[in-house]
């Protein structure tokens, strides 16, 4: 189906069923204004809404905002990855700082000791860091059934990290 660009310029928004009294627009059909009503013309080329919602939904994220920060974080590790690889194979700054970098992200368990650096552009997502929120460690040991039941026990105080009680979620426990 095959829409012509004219009737997007409309004064009348198209899921309206009103018609604007230039001779370039048209009445649109039933079937145009159903789908009309379901997609937002606008914006449907850059939502990359899909990924961020899954992976809220899967892990449990409660704030946008830690998806987002998750997000960005990975983006500037990835980043920092790409400059170093730029680098002279033998120099001695990239050779430190490429085994100080993996030997932090293998402490903070977002990596396996077995990962060599040119695998922190694909190993390194989200969701690796998702995985290591308490909530899902949780889950995973067996100590509550599901996220959200780790998540409410968290929040009402009942989980202890070493001498420390814990109430918030997104609390990222290291090896």
């Amino acid at each position: 189906m095959l829409l012509r660009a004219r009737i997007l310029i409309s004064h009348n928004p198209p899921w309206s069923g009103k018609t604007c009294h230039s001779r370039l627009h048209r009445k649109l059909k039933h079937h145009e204004q159903k789908l009309l009503k379901k997609v937002a013309l606008v914006e449907w080329r850059s939502d990359e809404k899909h990924r961020d919602v899954a992976v809220m939904r899967r892990y449990h994220l409660q704030k946008r905002e830690d998806y987002s920060k998750y997000n960005k974080l990975c983006g500037d590790l990835q980043h920092l990855a790409h400059r170093l690889s730029r680098l002279d194979p033998q120099d001695p700054f990239r050779r430190r700082h490429e085994e100080q970098l993996l030997e932090k992200l293998h402490g903070m368990g977002l990596l396996n000791t077995t990962a060599a650096f040119s695998d922190l552009e694909n190993k390194l997502s989200v969701s690796a860091i998702c995985r290591r929120r308490l909530p899902i460690i949780m889950t995973r040991l067996k100590m509550c059934e599901t996220v959200p039941t780790a998540t409410k026990y968290i929040e009402q105080g009942h989980v202890r990290v070493g001498p420390e009680v814990v109430t918030d979620p997104a609390f990222l426990v290291t090896r």
